[in-house]
């Protein structure tokens, strides 16, 4: 099976990570574990393009000699992907040593074939785009990105000689209508080489006025323009020219931002056809994400923190809102409202509805047992029918880059089975003691809930673990085409109940700066609270093992009406039992499905003869609450 490989843009680092950055890592985050779900090998490569004249002037802006400011910046693009459970596979730095090595490599290869040549040039140069245009591209004279007059230099340059492969270039296109998607942005690009406007491509700055980049294997006078440096990054993550890595995974595809369509869809193919290298298979180019129909800039200050978004409704739905609202290829707008309505509306009241009802039924008419399905009737083989096609069309369109496509196909099953749900209606079945139906109608939702668990896995991998969890499965990563029902396991004991996802509603500012003066170290002193007993060593806290686990069972003690016996899945093999003071705060149905916080490697102890291997943290202020994650987290989630 042909392994799966998918590059972000390499981000410049003269700016903050914000929401367009989350946006397209999520998306190559989620295609990878879409494919890993589909059976293949996958690779995702992002990175941090740290070269030219922006980030020079963004150092001394700052005081900071550029390699300090570079390494700040980045570090900051890095430290971000894990707090959106985003796993690279490789992240690039266009300052490292290996990829110098490739770009070096490169430029004398396209060198030694009598691409690149030595000449002089007068262009309208703008600094923004650190890039030379033409009379047609400008737009009333004015750079048609940053809506400036460009400088007109002239100057001595090595050029690549890109308008060779003009022809050679159109024609792919032509050939491979999947090469360039959505389609529009296909027909963009022939129209741009349609027009005449190709011209070689300047790929030199001289040192007298910029030393801040490679340097020119053939020349050392020069160094290299930013775009040639940058795009090779997408093989050098890999190892090239020799890697094993490269030589499994190359060529893959390239997710953009439209604005940076030229250079990908131009540049770049022409580069490894001057090389002699094999072409990527497809350019993925998504639209903007606009606040009341405006780009977001930080100049205008309507940039969406992501931090911010997650750390008020959760790294998943907000992962899920991104993936659902964008339909790819055109703008969206983003917003809070819009957020909230989405989790509101989609995740709250279909699937969070779905699961709670169905699990709440099943505890009460089958003991939280999986029942064994009966007889099939119409309105049975009608739902696993439309199951068949959602999942089908999820994986067609998810493939495709058709994400928010993909998603609507697979809210059909959710909305189905919710349907289905109320039109079998199990609590009536029950009232007249018709178990054989009842228990088809309960395993029939069931086994289609574990479908949708399985699609969102890859857009929701920390909500989907619980579900897993929850339906008594295992977290497994294939999804094979041909297997698109199956049934849950009859007398798998599953949750009692589920509240994965609460309504929410967004915070009044009145609401967040209340909040903010609860957390000051002003309030914190108002507050009556008790002194800390002692104070601990980093290294006294680093001894405590804290996992974020589900509970899956929870009963009575047989000999303590205080306690209780639960069952919780840390990410080990089998559920650890926990004995746990819970009986006065919570009722032991109402517990599985719900994720707590375990000491885990406090040494197991009796208590009144039931063994108890960890201990679930609590706080108390007037009533026992348990500590839980505020969005869900895969059961074995380390606490630090």
């Amino acid at each position: 099976m042909q392994p799966f490989y998918v590059t972000t843009p390499i981000y410049y680092v003269n700016a903050q990570p914000h929401l367009g950055h989350a946006y397209t890592t999520i998306v190559g985050d989620c295609l990878c574990r879409f494919h890993r779900l589909l059976g293949k090998e996958a690779f995702l490569l992002t990175g941090t393009d740290e070269h030219g004249e922006k980030i020079l002037q963004a150092a001394e802006k700052a005081g900071k000699p550029p390699s300090v400011f570079a390494d700040e910046i980045s570090a900051r693009f890095a430290a971000l992907w894990p707090q959106l459970n985003i796993e690279p596979d490789s992240f690039v730095r266009t300052t490292s040593a290996r990829h110098e090595e490739c770009v070096q490599w490169m430029l004398q290869r396209v060198y030694d074939r009598g691409d690149i040549y030595f000449g002089e040039y007068g262009g309208y140069y703008c600094y923004g785009c650190e890039r030379f245009y033409t009379e047609k591209e400008l737009e009333g004279g004015l750079c048609p990105q940053h809506l400036v007059k460009p400088e007109y230099i002239s100057e001595k340059n090595y050029f690549f000689r890109m308008s060779r492969y003009q022809g050679w270039l159109r024609q792919h296109i032509l050939d491979n209508p999947d090469f360039i998607r959505p389609e529009r942005y296909r027909n963009e690009v022939l129209a741009l080489l349609d027009s005449g406007a190709l011209e070689d491509l300047c790929i030199s700055r001289p040192k007298t006025r910029l030393a801040w980049g490679i340097d020119l294997p053939f020349d050392r006078d020069y160094v290299c323009y930013v775009w040639f440096d940058a795009l090779l990054s997408y093989i050098s993550g890999l190892g090239a020219p020799d890697g094993e890595v490269f030589k499994k995974f190359w060529p893959g595809e390239n997710l953009v931002a439209k604005d940076i369509l030229k250079p990908h869809a131009v540049f770049w193919p022409t580069m490894l056809k001057a090389a002699g290298l094999e072409l990527y298979r497809h350019l993925n180019v998504h639209g903007y994400w606009l606040v009341r129909e405006t780009k977001m800039s930080k100049s205008l200050g309507n940039v969406m923190d992501p931090l911010e978004v997650i750390g008020k409704y959760g790294v998943d739905a907000f992962r899920y809102f991104l993936m659902r609202e964008m339909s790819f290829g055109s703008d969206a707008n983003v917003s809070e409202e819009a957020l909230v309505g989405r989790i509101n509306a989609d995740l709250a009241n279909d699937l969070g509805n779905l699961f709670s009802r169905v699990l709440s039924m099943n505890a009460k008419y089958f003991g939280s047992s999986a029942p064994q399905a009966r007889e099939l009737l119409p309105e049975d083989t009608a739902l696993i029918e439309l199951a068949r096609t959602a999942v089908e069309n999820f994986i067609r369109l998810f493939s495709r880059a058709r994400f928010s496509h993909a998603l609507e196909s697979l809210w059909e099953l959710v909305r189905g089975l919710n349907k289905y749900v109320d039109a079998t209606a199990p609590w009536a079945l029950h009232k007249v003691g018709d178990m054989a139906r009842l228990a088809t109608v309960m395993a029939v939702p069931l086994a289609g809930m574990y479908r949708v668990a399985l699609c969102l896995s890859p857009i929701m991998p920390a909500a989907a673990a619980v579900m897993f969890a929850q339906l008594g499965q295992p977290a497994r990563r294939a999804l094979a085409a041909d297997a698109l029902w199956e049934w849950v396991e009859p007398g798998v004991m599953l949750a009692a109940s589920s509240a994965l996802f609460p309504r929410v509603d967004p915070l009044t500012p009145a609401e967040d700066a209340s909040a903010a003066r609860r957390s000051s170290p002003k309030a914190a002193d108002q507050a009556a609270v008790e002194p800390c007993a002692c104070t601990i060593t980093h290294e006294d806290f680093q001894k405590l093992d804290l996992r974020v686990g589900t509970i899956v069972a929870a009963e009575r003690h047989p000999d303590a009406d205080r306690l209780l016996c639960l069952a919780v899945d840390i990410g080990e093999e089998h559920p650890r039992s926990i004995v746990s003071g819970l009986a006065e705060a919570y009722a032991p149905e109402d517990l599985p499905g719900r994720q707590v916080v375990v000491l885990a490697n406090l040494a197991p102890r009796k208590l009144r003869g039931k063994e108890s291997r960890g201990m679930v943290l609590t706080a108390e202020g007037g009533k026992l609450a348990l500590l839980t994650a505020s969005h869900p987290v895969p059961p074995g989630g380390k606490v630090s």
